[in-house]
This record gives C-alpha cells, sequence and structure tokens, in this order.
C-alpha cells in the first residue's frame, strides 16, 4: 500500500511539474513582420491618448456655402469587435456633410499601438476605453457638439460613455450595438488571466482570430456575395503588426464592467437605432427591444441587412442618419 502511494505521489508530482513548466517550453510566435506604424502606411494619422497612439481616419467637415462653418459638430465612430476604421469606410464621408468624422481603432484593434504595459486604467478595459474617448474628445471637439457611432460592441461602448458622461455627448447613433448581449471579465477574475503558464500561452490561444474573424465577417453579411477580397484584405490589414497577437490577449483578459445594460433609462439624449433585418450576430430583436427601452429613441430596420449595415447597405443607413439629423433641426 504504501508504495502504490509512493507512486501515485510520484505521478501526481510529476504531472504538477510538468504543468508548471511545461507551457514555458511552448514558443509563442507573432505572425506580424511591420510596426503598427509601418503597417498603417506613411499617411496614417495617430492621437495620443491615454498614454498610446490612437489610430485615427480623420474626414474634414465639408462645409457649403450656405452652412454656419464655424465650430462645427464632431462625429467620433467606434468600430465592433474584430472590425478597424475600414468598417466605416462608406459613410465617413456623407457624414462629413454634417460635421468632422473622426473614426478610430479601439486599444487591441486596427493600427493603434498595443502595449503589454501600461501606467493608470488598462486602456484596453472598459474603464479604460471611456478615458482614452475623453482625450479624444478633448484633443478634437473641445467646447464642440458631439456625437457618437458605434457599432455593436463599439455601440455598448458608445452607450456606456454616455451614461458615464451625461453633459459630453449631444446625440447618439448606434448600429446593432452588442447592449443586451454584452458581458465582459468581472475584475474579481481577472487574475486567472494573470497565471503566468496562461498569461504565456495566452497570445497562442487567442491567434485563431486570423481564421475564426473570417467566419465572423461572413456571419455579418446577409449577401455572402458581397464579401469581396478587398474586403477581406481591409479586415485582415491590421494582423500584419508585430505583436498584434500580445496586444488581443490583452483586450481578451481586461476587464469590462459595463452597466449601461441597467442604465439604459439615463440616456436622455436623441438616439438613432439602426439594424439590419437578417442579424444574427446582434440578433435584430435586441436592437428593437432596445427602442423600447431607451426614452424617444427611433429605430430604423434596414430590409436584406445583416450585422454590418453601414459597410453592406450604406446608402440606407444614410438615408435613415440624414433623416435623424434633420428631425434634429425640427
Amino acid at each position: 500500500m504504501k508504495k502504490a502511494l509512493k507512486i501515485i505521489s510520484r505521478i501526481a508530482l510529476g504531472l504538477l511539474i510538468a504543468a508548471l513548466v511545461v507551457p514555458f517550453l511552448i514558443p509563442v510566435e507573432t505572425s506580424g513582420t511591420k510596426t503598427y506604424q509601418e503597417a498603417a502606411g506613411s499617411s496614417a494619422s495617430f492621437a495620443q491618448a491615454q498614454g498610446i497612439d490612437i489610430y485615427t481616419d480623420i474626414t474634414e467637415f465639408d462645409c457649403q456655402e450656405q452652412d454656419n462653418c464655424d465650430n462645427p459638430p464632431v462625429f467620433i465612430l467606434l468600430h465592433g469587435f474584430g472590425a478597424n476604421t475600414f468598417s466605416y469606410r462608406f459613410v465617413s464621408e456623407p457624414l462629413s456633410t454634417y460635421g468632422d468624422v473622426i473614426a478610430y481603432d479601439r486599444p487591441g484593434f486596427g493600427f493603434t499601438q498595443r502595449p503589454t504595459s501600461w501606467e493608470g486604467e488598462n486602456p484596453y478595459g472598459s474603464a479604460g476605453n471611456d478615458l482614452i474617448l475623453d482625450d479624444l474628445i478633448q484633443t478634437y471637439a473641445a467646447r464642440r457638439d458631439v456625437y457618437l457611432v458605434g457599432h455593436s460592441a463599439g455601440g455598448t461602448q458608445a452607450a456606456q460613455y454616455v451614461v458615464d458622461n451625461p453633459e459630453a455627448v449631444k446625440g447618439l447613433i448606434l448600429i446593432s450595438p452588442a447592449i443586451l448581449t454584452t458581458g465582459g471579465n468581472a475584475s474579481s477574475f481577472n487574475w486567472i488571466f494573470s497565471i503566468p503558464q496562461l498569461d504565456h500561452l495566452g497570445p497562442l490561444l487567442v491567434s485563431s482570430i486570423a481564421s475564426s474573424g473570417m467566419d465572423l465577417l461572413d456571419r455579418s453579411w446577409f449577401d455572402k456575395s458581397k464579401i469581396t477580397d478587398e474586403i477581406k484584405a481591409g479586415y485582415r490589414a491590421p494582423l500584419e503588426i508585430i505583436g498584434w497577437e500580445e496586444g488581443f490577449w490583452e483586450f481578451n483578459r481586461a476587464p469590462r464592467t459595463f452597466d449601461v445594460k441597467s442604465r439604459l433609462g439615463e440616456i436622455k439624449i436623441p438616439t438613432l437605432l439602426i439594424t439590419g433585418d437578417t442579424d444574427v450576430v446582434v440578433a435584430t430583436a435586441d436592437t428593437e427591444a432596445l427602442a423600447t427601452m431607451i426614452k424617444d429613441s427611433s429605430l430604423v430596420v434596414i430590409p436584406r441587412s445583416g450585422h454590418l449595415a453601414q459597410e453592406e447597405n450604406p446608402i440606407e443607413t444614410m438615408q435613415a442618419i440624414d433623416d435623424y439629423w434633420n428631425s434634429l433641426s425640427r
């Protein structure tokens, strides 16, 4: 009996040592070959926010003779999970007929710098994203009217910012916002992601987004025949960045403590909700439900459209935004 227990103890000890040591023997390498600046291109624009370089795609106000060209409003665009400013390419210019348009890559995505250490608030978490938006508003829209446009997870962040900063934003446009389905990592469980073995393997574990992201893109369109090689390349371009896997791992383990779902009654600004009639990523019914929860909001359901209405049906999306904008001046 003693001999059997000794053998079992040695086996258990061996397994424990293997569990502690083997993860560190697995090489974790990046598939990227360029810095974030190189991947973004020589004409790229970056803004400093919370100590990191935030990639910005700026479309200046296309002021017409009949307009008041002084102090125009600013539209700030927040993209969804796995996306970047590329997802707004068809609506940025039309929006510029109303004001300056600032689309930016949220930390963990696109061409924004992906730090692995920082001072203060985690830039990948929901609170850090609020602070980054604070900085961008100060940089581009100080003492100007601000309108937030958020798609999917970016819609959740935009709505969270509004309830956290009720005086900072004049209007809200949410495209298939993931508010009713939003989750996140509670801070009390974040220690799990800091276990050294898991932290070492984390970038390898999340690197599958390189292929699964294309599956998500496919699910996001009603008419999949519209997904061209050019579109796929636009979404895959940030995967050229050295260490993109580490940045995406940091995003996945960052604390996200959204409480906007329970605070929808605090949204008092004009709000437009847009969804495709065949959204299977954030169910069409979820956005329709939000229209009953946000006071005086308006809802537009775009036919033959999936999760990315601003890409798949940009004309119809802009018509909804045009109607919303015109209603503000009545």
